[in-house]
């Protein structure tokens, strides 16, 4: 039997943009995952307050809640994304590891939905949230 968890993990670590952004799946399950960012100046897309750019914020959200379908005891194998809505509710604090954690709370035939909210170092306050549709790829 194949175990879905190391094959999401395998496929995250394997994808060019989660490497470059410094991506690291911090755990995975059925369903779940969590995925880190540690601050990168790089990324950094206001260069007098130092805050980490909306893009990769997103980008590290799309990537874990893919990787919450891909683990998911009813999801078949790969995915894509078809709607991804995100709401950004502040800044995340320079300096700081954003941690993203998704939920892939329902699946039907054709398609995963998925729940999302990526936090800094204040856990209490999160920095965005976002929920989305999946394709279900071979079902």
């Amino acid at each position: 039997m194949i175990d879905k968890a190391v094959l999401a993990r395998q496929f995250i670590e394997a994808i060019p943009h989660a490497k470059a952004l410094g991506m690291r799946l911090d755990e995975i399950g059925a369903g779940t995952a969590t995925i880190s960012m540690a601050y990168d100046e790089r990324f950094v897309g206001d260069p007098k307050t130092g805050v980490i750019h909306g893009g990769a914020v997103s980008a590290v959200m799309d990537t874990c809640c893919g990787a919450a379908v891909m683990s998911h005891p009813s999801a078949p194998g790969g995915t894509a994304t078809i709607d991804l809505r995100i709401d950004y509710m502040r800044a995340a604090v320079p300096g700081q590891t954003i941690t993203c954690t998704a939920t892939c709370y329902h699946i039907t035939r054709s398609v995963a939905f998925v729940r999302a909210t990526a936090t800094d170092e204040d856990a209490e306050r999160p920095v965005a949230t976002a929920s989305g549709a999946f394709t279900v790829e071979g079902k």
